[in-house]
Parts: structure tokens; sequence; C-alpha cells
């Protein structure tokens, strides 16, 4: 399943949410037929939060099936919050947006080549998947540059074939090549998206939704 949303007055939702199988957090400043989007098309159950006090939590949160890294940032009682439904690792890097630095699934995760070692293996106990230090089309925001589930994987349009073989590789699923509301290269943050279905902002062409079914495998 596939729907157009939006949040905030922006189609860059990916920003405001980050989602696994089963849970997704979600600013708690979400409008409520985003959060109803959410739960109807992602089938996830919602747990609405701050990170430090911001509202961005997909650029501060990456989370699979097995736990959550969340910002350095973060504060006690938002932190309390989230440990009730997910076990959570806590960042303790100067690169610590992890939404933005992480890209990950089940099977894999691919990170900010800039993040450090003790980082990357707290990244990888948490998500319980091997790492691989990589930028993606040139970014090293990889995480904002891409979307993942257990079906697929979206990259920008600028990735090149090597950036393609790495993401198959580490993530064990497909990939191809796209954009989102009208042309934008930051998949990640124009699109949430679990092996259920996905959330795309309210911008996307009919051409882009296509090849983001095709991406994650949504029939």
């Amino acid at each position: 399943m596939m729907r157009l949303s939006r949040n905030g007055g922006t189609p860059n939702i990916g920003i405001y949410a980050s989602v696994n199988e089963s849970l997704s957090l979600v600013a708690a400043n979400s409008a409520p037929e985003f959060i109803r989007d959410i739960e109807a098309i992602l089938g996830a159950e919602t747990v609405l939060t701050t990170v430090s006090g911001s509202f961005v939590i997909g650029s501060l949160v990456r989370m699979n099936s097995n736990g959550a890294v969340v910002s350095g940032m973060i504060e006690e009682t938002e932190l309390k919050r989230i440990r009730e439904k997910i076990n959570v690792t806590v960042l303790p890097d100067r690169v610590n947006a992890a939404g933005n630095n992480i890209l990950a699934n089940d099977r894999g995760a691919i990170i900010n080549p800039e993040l450090g070692r003790n980082a990357e293996k707290r990244i990888s106990d948490a998500l319980g998947v091997e790492t691989v230090r990589s930028a993606v089309a040139g970014y090293n925001t990889v995480g904002s540059a891409c979307a993942a589930t257990n079906k697929g994987c979206l990259c920008s349009s600028d990735a090149t074939e090597e950036d393609i073989r790495l993401l198959q590789d580490v993530l064990g699923v497909e990939t191809k090549k796209c954009s989102v509301n009208h042309g934008s290269k930051h998949i990640g943050a124009g699109i949430l998206c679990n092996s259920k279905g996905a959330l795309v902002g309210d911008e996307t062409t009919p051409i882009e939704m296509g090849k983001i079914e095709d991406g994650l495998v949504l029939y």
C-alpha cells in the first residue's frame, strides 16, 4: 500500500518520524491526519515524542526490528518514553543525528564514514546487524539519501552502480534509483516505509510513485 501524505505544511514527511515493522516514533506536534496515515498504511503503533525537544524525529532516530539508535542529545524523559517500546542505544558521537547518518533494515546497515569506531560498534550491537561505512551518491548522510525496508531499497538518482551493488550486498534487497517530491534526491526525507507500505510526500509525481512502488516491492 502507498499513500501521499504531508505533515506540518511540508511533504518532507520522513523527517518527522522513524518507523520499523511495528512501531513508529512520531513528532509530538504531528497532524492527526499524518498519524492516521502511518497507522493505516504502515500498520505501526505510533508513539508521540520529541528528541532533545526537537520534532525532527526522522533525522535523529534510526530503528529496525531489533532496536533503535538515538541522538546523544536526547533527554532522559524522552529516552524513558522510547525505552518502554524498544531497546534504545544513545549515539555518543559528534555525528549523532542517527536517522540521517544510518541506513538500516533487519539484515544490515550502512553508516556515515565519519562516525567513530565506538559509535559504529554501538550501532551494530543495537540494531543486531553488520555495519559498513560508506557514502552513497556522494552523501555521507546515507539515511537522508536512501530509504530501505526488508523488501527493497530506494536511493538517490545520483547513486553509482558501485553504490547500488553495495546497498544490495549489505541490505540483502534489490535497490532502485528514484526521486521523490517532484525531483528531490533526498529520498529518506520524503518517504516513510516498511515492508507493509509507504507514505510519500504529497508532491511526489505519478511516475515517481511507480518507481517507489517497484523499488519497495509494494505489490
